[in-house]
Order: structure tokens, then C-alpha cells, then sequence
């Protein structure tokens, strides 16, 4: 697709890349296959294809308007399309840009623009939904029962973190909504290396990896987030840290891409491409470790494997999880469309709650036709999108792995 960016628009950066992107559309439909909300709502404007012809006619009119808003707000951006996709299209840049220039074009309704900001104040800083976690938690008790099951149960750790002898040094990205939800997957995570002469630490400084607000369309404070993070690794990364281990799928994108989000920074620019360089998923650690090492792991429930889109499509890692279970010796359950998106992607199921739940009952029903005893997943936000409705337990997969 040819674009000619509006006069208006001719100097910007964004848009100019925006457009470059778009060229490399053949228009073929192979993305709308395998997107989730077009399979969902069969409208050419939910689909990957149909928000490009938005975008494309946003930058060559230099304007947008509320329906244009709409269907890039229903996007997942779980980048299913980007792996279906025999062009290559750069999608999820692609609607992340015209995110960016929508708000800048458009006024969202006052309960939009409260509710997306309340998110944006909230869910990056741990100590602020620990409070409010907090008090779910102090309530669950007495709380209906499909309000009781929106808030996790109360997981407590044990704090051994000065003990380790281990001699390989990896610094391990503490996150938001994890370290307050579940702060006993990185326990998990930092027990299992141990096993492996691998000492896992957090650098105190450091928090959230900047996607709430980025993909919310607040960039620039979304890249503070991340200058924030490269401060506070760098002297570990300077020091020798082997790698920059993220336990949340979700997170993994975002760290991986800090090298090109950066890249006009020159005070950043280079850091950044070298936390890129060693950001690593754990799957990415424990694929290149003997297994033997960890004895007879406890957990031998039947357990499906739920694959954030953000591992599959994101970090292009989607068989990695199964393949270190199957080798440490943990039945699996089979599963269905395992392509398609759970629907919690990030804020989405609180910004699209009907669409987001619609595509939970399915992926539910995928993940339930072997039986499975407990399901596992590797990012937080469809660990806790999934326990809302599951009926078996829903836990992060090194916890599995971790029989002490």
C-alpha cells in the first residue's frame, strides 16, 4: 500500500514510519484468520487489515474521528497477525503509532479518559495496588462469589534472598502487577535457578517496564519507565550481570524492544540496545540447563499449557514451556487454538470487558478438552484473567518446578 502523508503530518517522525510499515501491506486478509476480534465480531474494521486502511487513511487525511478510535481501541495487539502475516507488516508498531496519533487527534468521552488514567495511576507502582489488592483480600471472605473470584488469594514468600552461594550473577525484572499479585513466581523463579549455580536479584530501583502506559498512548511516560529501569540495571549490567531475566511474558516484549524505542535517545540509545541484548524469558534460561539437576519435581498433575500471545507471537518462543515440562516429566493435557488470545492483554480486559470475556469462555474451552488438573501460564495478567472463571487452579509454570 502506497501512503502520502498529509501535509500536516510531513516531518513527523511517527507518522513517517507508520507509512513505512503500511507499504509493506499486500492487503491479502491472511492476518483476519488467526486475529482474535475479527474472529469474534466479523467486522473488516476489527481486523488487522481493516485498521491498517484506518490508519493509512488517517495519515493521508491528517484526521481521525471517534470510529477510527474505536476499532484501534478493540485491538489486542496479541501480534497473531504478525506471525501469520507473509509480508513481515510490522503490525504491532504499526497500531501502537497510531494509538499515539488518534489521541493526539481525537477527545475521548470523560469516562474513557478517567478510566484509562486511573489504570495509568495505579497498575505500574506495586506499593499502590498492594494497598488496594490489600483490602480485596482482607474481604474476600464475605465477598460475592464472582467478585470474590476477581481477587487472587494472598501468596506469601519466604525471604532467603542473602543465602545463595551461586556464582553466575542474573539481575530478574521485579515488575508491577506480578510483584504484588503473585511475588511467589520470582520466589519460585530465584529458588529453581539456585539449582543451576544461578543467583536471580532484583535491582531495587527498578519497576515497571513502561507497557501500561505505553500502550495506553502515553509513550513518553511510558519510555520514563524504562530510562528508569536501564538506570537501575546498568550498574549491574556493568558489574557483569549475564542476562536480564523476565518471568512475565508481557514484560519480556517490552524489555526486548527498550534497543529500539530508544534508539533516537543519545543518552540511551546504546545502554538500551545492550539491556535488549540480555533481556532473556526464563523459558530462554532453563532451555539451556540439564533438567536432571532439579530431582523428581513434585507437581505431576495433568497440566494444560496456556501460551501467552506475548511468548507465541511477541518473543516467537510459543513451544518452549511445553518442551521444558515434557522434560522434566510433568504430564501434559492437549489443548485447542492455542494461537488465539485469552483477552487479557495488558488493560484490555478492563477497557473492553465484554470482547475480553467472550474470548476468555473460549480460550477456557480450548484449554479444558484433555481434562487438564491445573492449567499454567507465563505472564501474570492471563494467570489472573484465567483464574476469574477456570475451574481448576491457574499458576505460572515455574512454580511447578519448584519442589522446595
Amino acid at each position: 500500500m502506497h501512503v502520502d502523508l498529509h501535509s500536516t503530518l510531513e516531518g513527523n517522525e511517527a507518522a513517517q514510519e507508520a507509512a513505512n510499515i503500511i507499504q509493506s501491506c499486500v492487503h491479502c486478509g491472511f492476518c483476519n484468520a488467526t486475529c482474535p476480534t475479527y474472529q469474534d465480531l466479523f467486522d473488516e474494521r476489527d481486523g488487522p487489515r481493516g485498521r491498517i486502511y484506518l490508519i493509512k487513511h488517517m495519515l493521508q487525511s491528517g484526521d481521525a474521528g471517534a470510529a477510527t478510535r474505536k476499532h484501534l481501541d478493540r485491538c489486542l495487539t496479541c501480534r497473531a497477525c504478525e506471525t501469520t502475516c507473509p509480508s513481515g507488516v510490522q503490525y504491532g508498531q504499526l497500531v501502537d503509532t497510531g494509538r499515539l496519533l488518534v489521541e493526539e487527534a481525537t477527545d475521548r468521552p470523560v469516562s474513557q479518559k478517567f478510566l484509562r488514567r486511573l489504570i495509568r495511576l495505579l497498575f505500574p507502582y506495586p506499593r499502590r495496588i498492594r494497598v488496594l489488592l490489600g483490602l480485596g483480600q482482607f474481604f474476600r471472605p464475605v465477598l460475592p462469589p464472582a467478585l470474590r473470584r476477581q481477587v487472587p488469594p494472598r501468596q506469601s514468600v519466604r525471604d532467603d534472598t542473602g543465602s545463595s552461594t551461586a556464582t553466575r550473577k542474573m539481575i530478574v525484572l521485579g515488575g508491577c502487577v506480578q510483584a504484588a499479585a503473585t511475588p511467589g513466581t520470582n520466589d519460585a523463579a530465584r529458588r529453581v535457578l539456585r539449582r543451576f549455580d544461578i543467583d536471580l536479584f532484583e535491582a531495587q530501583s527498578a519497576g515497571c517496564c513502561g507497557a501500561v502506559d505505553y500502550h495506553l498512548g502515553a509513550q513518553q511516560e511510558g519510555l520514563d519507565f524504562v530510562r528508569r529501569n536501564i538506570d537501575a540495571w546498568w550498574p549491574h549490567v556493568a558489574a557483569g550481570a549475564e542476562a536480564i531475566v523476565t518471568t512475565a511474558s508481557g514484560c519480556g516484549v517490552m524489555v526486548k524492544d527498550y534497543g529500539k524505542l530508544l534508539r533516537g535517545d543519545p543518552d540511551y540509545a546504546a545502554r538500551a540496545l545492550r539491556v535488549s541484548e540480555l533481556a532473556k524469558d526464563l523459558v530462554e534460561i532453563l532451555e539451556n540447563e540439564d533438567l536432571s539437576l532439579l530431582g523428581n519435581t513434585a507437581d505431576k498433575l495433568r497440566t494444560a499449557v496456556h501460551c501467552p500471545c506475548t511468548l507465541a507471537h511477541g518473543q516467537k518462543l510459543g513451544e518452549s514451556v511445553p518442551r521444558i515440562l515434557e522434560r522434566a516429566g510433568i504430564p501434559l493435557a492437549r489443548t485447542t487454538e492455542d494461537h488465539l488470545c485469552c483477552g487479557s492483554a495488558g488493560t484490555y480486559s478492563m477497557l473492553q470487558p465484554e470482547i475480553s470475556g467472550r474470548l476468555l469462555d473460549r480460550k477456557l474451552a480450548s484449554l479444558s478438552i484433555d481434562a487438564p488438573q491445573q492449567i499454567v501460564t507465563a505472564n501474570i495478567g492471563c494467570q489472573l484473567h484465567l483464574g476469574t472463571r477456570s475451574d481448576v487452579p491457574v499458576r505460572h509454570w515455574i512454580e511447578l518446578l519448584n519442589s522446595e
